[in-house]
């Protein structure tokens, strides 16, 4: 196969698997965005709401609220930036660390039970794959500090 279309071919993979991934452990309380952000606060730790815009894909009033559900539910704290007193920082609260801890150990006993039924060959393989997915989202992090193209810095 191509090189071009065995990147087509891993694309439709990779968003069919996220489809079923994402929704392992469900949650009827809380709606996608929301679990997002809880997940992003949790791998790259207190932020402001405008660097969380960046990293949501949605846009600010609607983070805004949900951000705001996520705070009276006390799932996350917002304080007072200390590098400026206009902005503030988000961060987890124990909860809301909480329903990322558990939905992570609900995935990986979702997931792991669905990869048992596979051959041990294919066991073997992916398991082994999640080394170059960590190097392209390390690739993909690199390229977010680079300035877009056709934009002055």
């Amino acid at each position: 196969m191509d090189p071009a279309r065995a990147v087509q071919r891993l694309t439709r993979s990779i968003e069919d698997f996220n489809s079923v991934f994402i929704r392992l452990p469900s949650s009827n309380r809380l709606n996608f965005s929301a679990l997002s952000v809880l997940h992003t606060l949790s791998r790259v730790g207190s932020c402001r709401l405008s660097d969380l815009v960046g990293t949501e894909q949605i846009k600010q009033p609607a983070l805004t609220s949900a951000v705001a559900k996520l705070e009276h539910d006390g799932l996350i704290d917002r304080r007072p930036d200390p590098s400026d007193g206009r902005a503030s920082m988000l961060s987890l609260t124990p909860a809301g660390e909480s329903i990322v801890t558990r939905r992570h150990t609900e995935r990986a006993q979702r997931l792991g039970s669905l990869i048992d039924r596979l051959p041990p060959t294919d066991r073997t393989r992916l398991l082994g794959i999640a080394e170059v997915l960590d190097q392209i989202v390390r690739l993909a992090d690199e390229r977010a500090d680079e300035p877009e193209e056709g934009t002055e810095q």
